[in-house]
């Protein structure tokens, strides 16, 4: 036991000086003392900038610059007279190749479109293809190896994802806004296809066919259109996903028009008190209001009044959803629809054929 005694009060010592030496080092350096709360670590891992995500896409984002004749003989003009109308716009390269999606209704009847590369060069674009149900057309300059903007994944978002919109809103080019993912899956019924990304970055006039990035500098949408600003709106802006984007770049690449399936059935939404009152789940069925005479739904036995509850398996929800999973068919796809008629449930299977212009 003597022999204990010595190490014991060695070790003692060791563990004063230890923490005496540790209390003047926090003392003079604080910011060593490790984070001890989540709330900390969370913020503690959010950027201070997006600057890298710009530095990504921005190169990618051109400025559109259109002019249309318009003639007169409006009840404002004498017949005869005309006038040019000039608009601003904005564009994403999204090949290497040369490639620029944009707005439909950016590009339509435009006389003349110009557009302004991120590196300041200016050309005459030519019209690949449009596709005004999805409000989206696709151009191509040959102007060399353009700097594409990576695509990212719009069925990846989540609300309050951090987002950021580029574009040329009032001829202010590569105008960069921040927001959020405000909803996700919005129809507005302003399109026939629609699948909206709602954000509150501000989306201007000029800022349509431009950009709208994640955090990595990745497109996940086009910027297309915000709600009706008065004095108590704002920040309501909306983006076509990349995800349709894409399915509608490669159709009209290959075709020069997207090639959609077709049955000829016209959806409704189905309220909350039909859904009640037939039995079924308040969130499953739309009603059909009408069926296109010589149409394969017609053929097929559909009728007015049917309601429809999935669509080769998949749960209906909503008729946006329903015209969504019509599109993505091709020609000659047998389609499985199961539905109920008054208080039978039925189920027919149908050939589609390519939507009509």
């Amino acid at each position: 036991m003597p022999r204990l005694k010595p190490i014991l009060i060695f070790l003692l010592q060791s563990v004063v000086v230890g923490l005496a030496a540790a209390f003047v080092v926090v003392l003079i350096r604080p910011q060593l003392l490790p984070v001890m709360n989540e709330g900390n670590d969370l913020a503690s891992r959010q950027p201070s900038s997006y600057a890298d995500a710009v530095d990504i896409a921005a190169p990618s984002v051109a400025n559109i610059y259109t002019r249309r004749i318009e003639t007169g003989g409006n009840g404002f003009e004498p017949a005869g007279r005309f006038r040019v109308n000039a608009s601003i716009g904005s564009a994403v390269v999204i090949d290497p190749e040369g490639y620029l999606v944009t707005n439909f209704h950016v590009v339509s009847q435009a006389n003349e479109i110009r557009i302004q590369l991120g590196d300041g060069r200016f050309a005459t674009p030519e019209l690949i293809g449009v596709d005004a149900e999805s409000d989206l057309a696709l151009l191509k300059v040959n102007m060399g190896t353009l700097p594409a903007i990576p695509l990212g994944r719009s069925d990846q978002l989540r609300v309050g994802d951090v987002v950021l919109a580029i574009g040329n809103p009032y001829g202010l080019s590569n105008t960069v806004t921040q927001g959020i993912v405000s909803a996700t899956v919005r129809g507005l019924d302003l399109l026939t296809f629609e699948n909206f990304i709602q954000t509150d970055a501000a989306i201007n006039e000029g800022n349509s066919g431009g950009a709208l990035i994640n955090t990595s500098g990745q497109l996940v949408g086009i910027n297309t259109a915000v709600l009706a600003q008065d004095a108590s709106t704002e920040g309501i802006g909306f983006a076509i996903p990349i995800d349709l984007v894409r399915g509608v770049v490669e159709e009209i690449k290959q075709h020069g028009r997207v090639i959609r399936g077709y049955v000829g059935f016209i959806p409704e939404e189905l309220s909350r008190v039909e859904s009640v009152a037939l039995g079924i789940d308040t969130d499953i069925g739309i009603l059909l209001t009408g069926i296109v005479g010589g149409s394969p739904a017609e053929q097929s036995g559909l009728q007015a009044g049917d309601i429809i509850l999935s669509i080769n398996d998949e749960p209906i929800r909503s008729r946006h959803q329903a015209l969504l999973i019509v599109a993505r068919l091709n020609p000659e796809d047998q389609v499985l629809i199961e539905g109920l008629r008054g208080n039978q449930r039925f189920r027919v299977t149908l050939t589609a054929t390519e939507r009509p212009p």
